[in-house]
């Protein structure tokens, strides 16, 4: 038995929504999500899920005001911008347009080497940047 998954090394972000039916839909047409597991809960609500882009990790439920579990919809934004590395930023920032997202800024180079999607909103209030390593850098050629 070990105690920590493989799977599970990191930190996982767990993302509550407003409608988390209509978000796992969102996130596998957009972002190309593999839906791992789903778990309903009583009254339509979805209690638990996973789901992955890429190597990436994320769990996602409905927001339960009675447990703290809030929404961006339901604190007026998020404080939190999820980062995911793709092989091509521009074909998945042209699936997520599609499917909803808003753009907040456009996909451009970085000083650092990276090609970042910044900033990428979902329906759901959750910052995504989606990026593309373009070139290696290091501390000192910054």
């Amino acid at each position: 038995m070990n105690a920590i998954p493989e799977e599970y090394k990191g930190g996982v972000p767990y993302l509550n929504v407003h409608d988390a039916t209509t978000a796992i839909g969102f996130y596998r047409k957009a972002f190309g999500a593999d839906i791992r597991i789903e778990i309903p809960r009583r009254g339509g609500k979805v209690a638990h899920a996973e789901f992955r882009i890429g190597d990436a990790v994320f769990l996602l439920r409905d927001e339960y005001p009675e447990y703290h579990f809030r929404s961006p919809r339901a604190i007026g934004g998020t404080p939190v911008d999820l980062l995911v590395f793709v092989p091509d930023v521009y074909a998945l920032t042209e699936r997520a347009v599609a499917a909803g997202a808003r753009i907040v800024r456009p996909v451009e180079k970085q000083f650092h080497g990276d090609l970042l999607q910044v900033e990428l909103e979902d329906p759901f209030g959750h910052s995504w940047f989606f990026t593309s390593r373009v070139r290696d850098v290091t501390a000192a050629s910054l």
